[in-house]
């Protein structure tokens, strides 16, 4: 079932939230997280008794010597257990694909903002790469997300990791075709209907009003470089977006 993206940002601000008397275990190498083995931190925190705060998720860049975990009762930890914690991380000089959805994301996004720039003007190229965003959005909204908080036993928190969200995945994919879009219709148009194909795959109504901001946010940006005759479709499509808003609520 979809997840309830309200509660998505509820838990990341939780994850944020400090565990008792905690330490700081910094990173060992400078890098790009590929991989967390979630699994093997819970192990390990239940071993040492501790409990663990990831403070980077998958796909962010990390320097040597910046802070990566919050440990709570560090003083529990063995003279090597920082260490054995750290190999829990893939680092590598590059993001890959294993956990960094985003990362697939940004390069189908990279392909689109070519095509569109007026050295190529490629919108055909263009529209395709929305097109196969948005079958990615739609199977991310709705698949059930990594958990965020893992327990062992239950009722006791040992790790809490943030992972991606479902806005941030959102912004990363349409926010700078919609800006390098705003004179190209066609591709202004393909991005209306991808917002309305996803809001039409989720039942979720927080999810479908952000999509409906997006097409807002599109309406008003291509609104500064079209003709009244180019906008009157775009409008249309604005308005069968807003119109699963009303349906959703009766």
């Amino acid at each position: 079932m979809p997840w309830p993206h309200h509660i998505e940002r509820l838990r990341h601000t939780q994850t944020e939230t400090p565990f008792p008397e905690e330490i700081t275990v910094f990173s060992r190498e400078s890098g790009y997280i590929r991989f967390i083995d979630a699994k093997r931190l819970v192990t390990l925190a239940k071993h040492f008794r501790v409990r663990i705060r990831v403070l980077r998720r998958v796909g962010h860049f990390v320097p040597s010597g910046i802070p990566l975990m919050m440990v709570s009762k560090g003083s529990r930890l063995p003279d090597d257990g920082a260490d054995q914690l750290f190999a829990a991380f893939d680092f590598g000089p590059t993001r890959t694909l294993q956990q960094d959805v985003e990362f697939g994301i940004l390069q189908i996004v990279d392909i689109a903002l070519k095509a569109i720039s007026p050295a190529v003007n490629d919108p055909s190229t263009a529209i395709s790469c929305v097109d196969q965003l948005s079958r990615i959005l739609i199977r991310f909204a709705s698949r059930q997300p990594p958990e965020e908080f893992l327990f062992d036993p239950p009722g006791i928190v040992r790790i809490a990791v943030g992972w991606v969200g479902f806005e941030r995945i959102l912004e990363a994919a349409f926010e700078q075709i919609r800006m390098y879009s705003k004179a190209d219709v066609a591709v202004s148009l393909r991005l209306m209907r991808a917002l309305r194909d996803i809001a039409t795959s989720t039942a979720d109504p927080e999810l479908r009003r952000i999509l409906v901001e997006r097409g807002l946010r599109t309406i008003a940006g291509c609104a500064e470089k079209l003709g009244e005759d180019e906008m009157r479709e775009l409008r249309a499509r604005q308005a069968l977006l807003k119109g699963l808003i009303t349906s959703s609520q009766t």
